[in-house]
């Protein structure tokens, strides 16, 4: 697409307010702007699809947190892929398909330091906002998964979890227990994406489940959620058990949408099972991604690997979007298509 044939407005997402309670579609609004011009430094893409997520919920709270929150009245953001359709300095030619953290737009003007450049048949468009890049980080770089391991993941049917099932048996795990929110998400992990068996909040203790399902207890947990489920695993961990902490959705996807989501633990257990607790952001692995978008690629090809998603069309549909993930309406990544 040529500059000369960009249209002059576009549509983007705006927060009307920060949400008490429930996150619904009226806290959204759609804007017509004119579309931005990009400076020195600066590219303009055209977006194709982006992905919304928890972490979003979580910024739209007006709580402090260690991330930018989104403001009332202005765009949210969020990564998104696209085409470049100018680029002044020459860094991007037109066409290139590149991945930037503003989405929630249908065109978005980038500094050339924020935006990756993607390979074209690397992957499908969609997969490209997977999150099972966190996934694989956190298995094998906080947890450092070992064959046989007994692996259980939080938030299962979630983007990361969707990811993290077919990822621990592929790791050599030997036997992947997930926790979701209905026995209709139980039953498709269980089915299609490598869990043998899982726990469902609300059909008794996590702790009752867990044992139930890992008899001899865990060795890693990858967590999303923290809570009860965290405490739970901990009660379940054997000796050297190695825990990787990612999300805390117990709390963001709650009322406040705060991101503190404070457990009780017993410090003996972690002392004498050696239990090892370590937080794990992609943001401190850059070179992350593109191992990543090697091994998905392949998997992705060979059949070994899915890319679990819900896929809605229209940047219209971007605020219903976050609200059905938010209630936990789909399994996998929600993807809106511009």
């Amino acid at each position: 697409m040529s500059f000369t044939a960009v249209p002059a407005a576009h549509r983007e997402v705006r927060l009307v307010a920060h949400p008490e309670g429930e996150v619904t579609t009226r806290h959204f609004r759609i804007a017509e702007v004119a579309v931005p011009r990009p400076g020195p430094g600066q590219v303009l893409v055209r977006n194709r699809v982006m992905v919304v997520t928890a972490a979003m919920r979580t910024q739209m709270s007006g709580v402090r947190l260690p991330m930018p929150s989104f403001v009332p009245g202005e765009a949210l953001w969020g990564s998104a892929v696209g085409e470049v359709v100018a680029a002044p300095d020459g860094d991007f030619e037109p066409g290139e398909l590149v991945r930037h953290p503003y989405g929630w737009r249908e065109f978005a003007v980038a500094d050339v330091s924020r935006i990756r450049r993607l390979a074209p048949d690397a992957l499908p468009v969609a997969a490209h906002l997977s999150q099972g890049a966190t996934a694989w980080g956190a298995l094998r770089r906080a947890a450092g998964i070992r064959a046989g391991d007994t692996v259980f993941v939080t938030g299962a049917a979630g983007g990361v979890g969707s990811m993290a099932g077919q990822l621990a048996r592929r790791l050599g795990a030997g036997r992947v227990v997930g926790s979701t929110g209905s026995e209709r998400k139980a039953a498709r992990l269980r089915a299609e994406l490598g869990y043998d068996d899982t726990v469902v909040r609300g059909a008794g203790t996590i702790e009752r489940q867990l044992r139930r399902a890992a008899p001899d207890g865990i060795d890693v947990l990858l967590d999303t959620v923290g809570g009860e489920q965290l405490t739970a695993a901990l009660t379940l961990a054997r000796t050297d058990a190695r825990f990787a902490l990612v999300g805390a959705l117990s709390t963001q996807l709650g009322g406040d949408g705060g991101i503190s989501a404070p457990v009780e633990l017993d410090a003996g257990l972690v002392i004498t099972r050696r239990v090892a607790l370590r937080g794990f952001g992609l943001h401190a692995h850059p070179d992350l991604p593109e191992e990543w978008t090697k091994e998905f690629g392949q998997g992705l090809r060979d059949g070994s690997l899915t890319f679990p998603h819900a896929l809605l069309r229209g940047i219209e549909r971007a605020p219903q979007a976050l609200c059905e993930l938010v209630q936990g309406r789909h399994i996998g990544a929600v993807v809106v298509e511009m």
